[in-house]
């Protein structure tokens, strides 16, 4: 028998490896039933549960009478059943507030202000975000230290130059409007282009399209997400905005709803005309809310997209 083939000595015989010790396994549902995640889930159902209350406390109470409010505040509206005109109080606020003519101003004033935002603080994030522009970053930060300035700190002067110039009016408050709203939408839009691949730019040089083009017919495509959340929250928070307009609209032609509402929260409190002023409330926030519950997962998934990137 040849020396190959002996056998190895016990001594040096390779001992088999060890595997390490497994782990216990959690048990199934421990993380999803950990003491700070309940905590946090029965707050925020807490808080939904909150807002549906004044929700449904703010429709009701737009239907009942005033008597109706104070001392049965969560009950059904007793003329829904009882009283021949269920919606007396809309028809009230909707006269008596100018409403017919705020709608048209605030639709259209909202409108234009939330696309003209769009329109230019689309083509300011691509630039900040895909052109390689010097100094990009410090103006990215510009723009977000721009977001933190409250508009309260600055209404004074505004007022004053736009007085002067003759712009305090619905005029003056679309210029502003568009002003205060770019900060915010140039740093949600930075968050979509960025998540777009650089592949598409370079497809798009090599097939010789310049950089206006590749914005327009490839990259403002690919961010519609993006451009949609930030029409739907520039609509909602302008739909809203009562400081502003007060300041600036003194024709009760040309008032906003909110403005609208603010004038005739006088009237109504002094008639006592409660459950009118609660039926001009919900004129004001329904259609906003309806369009947040039509967009909401649209909203939520553009602005989980925007900040995963």
């Amino acid at each position: 028998m040849s020396v190959t083939d002996a056998p190895a000595h016990p001594a040096r015989a390779a001992k088999p490896a060890r595997k390490p010790p497994r782990r216990p396994k959690p048990a199934p549902g421990s993380r999803r039933h950990s003491p700070l995640r309940l905590l946090g889930s029965a707050i925020v159902w807490l808080f939904t549960a909150g807002n549906v209350l004044v929700l449904y406390w703010l429709l009701s109470a737009s239907f009942k009478t005033p008597v109706e409010i104070f001392t049965k505040p969560f009950a059904l509206p007793y003329q829904w059943f009882h009283l021949g005109k269920p919606f007396r109080n809309f028809v009230y606020a909707w006269n008596n507030a100018g409403f017919g003519d705020a709608v048209l101003t605030t639709v259209v004033l909202v409108g234009l202000a939330t696309v003209v935002t769009v329109a230019v603080s689309a083509p300011a994030a691509y630039a900040l975000t895909r052109l390689g522009v010097r100094g990009s970053g410090p103006l990215t930060s510009a723009v977000a230290i721009g977001m933190g300035v409250p508009f309260q700190t600055v209404i004074i002067p505004l007022f004053v130059v736009m007085s002067k110039i003759r712009l305090d009016n619905e005029y003056g408050l679309f210029l502003v409007y568009v002003a205060l709203s770019i900060p915010f939408t140039v740093f949600l839009l930075t968050g979509f282009f960025r998540s777009l691949p650089d592949e598409l730019e370079e497809a798009a040089a090599i097939d010789g399209a310049s950089p206006l083009r590749t914005f327009f017919s490839v990259m403002l495509p690919l961010a519609r997400g993006g451009l949609i959340t930030a029409l739907t929250l520039n609509a909602i928070g302008l739909w809203n905005e009562t400081l502003l307009a007060i300041v600036f609209l003194k024709d009760q032609a040309h008032f906003t709803l909110s403005r609208a509402l603010f004038t005739f929260y006088g009237a109504a409190s002094y008639q006592s005309e409660y459950g009118g002023l609660i039926a001009g409330v919900a004129i004001v926030v329904l259609p906003m809310l309806v369009l947040y519950l039509v967009l909401a997962r649209r909203i939520i998934t553009g602005l989980t997209l925007g900040a995963g990137k």
